[in-house]
């Protein structure tokens, strides 16, 4: 599975950006998505997930703001950012697993595919 990333670039504080995530593989619908960011110097953090059946989990940092999607018929995920923040600044990554029931999507070792990253930065 390749995954490409895009719609990243530099916003002021306040503003809004939308990410996608285009799949290359024909049984997208089956797979468990998410939405990683690295800042510089800093480990793998997550972001948001969406599972295979919809249901989506965010982390607590961006819960309200941030809202994970996707269009299995386009074979991409999204990320609707708004209200960013300077310390939301980081390179984010894309990344996507064949589907398991009790899969912890929060876990970065799961993650099998993985693409390469697009940038944000919010400028104050």
């Amino acid at each position: 599975v390749q995954l490409q990333a895009s719609g990243g670039g530099l916003v002021q504080a306040g503003g809004s950006l939308r990410l996608s995530c285009a799949a290359s593989t024909r049984t997208f619908s089956n797979y468990h998505m998410a939405w990683f960011y690295q800042a510089p110097g800093k480990e793998r953090e997550f972001v948001a997930s969406i599972r295979s059946d919809g249901i989506t989990d965010y982390a607590d940092a961006v819960k309200g703001r941030f809202t994970i999607s996707r269009d299995n018929a386009k074979k991409t995920m999204y990320l609707q950012m708004n209200r960013l923040k300077p310390e939301d600044t980081a390179v984010y990554l894309c990344a996507a697993q064949w589907g398991r029931n009790y899969m912890e999507t929060f876990r970065t070792e799961n993650y099998d595919y993985w693409g390469q990253g697009t940038l944000v930065t919010v400028s104050s």
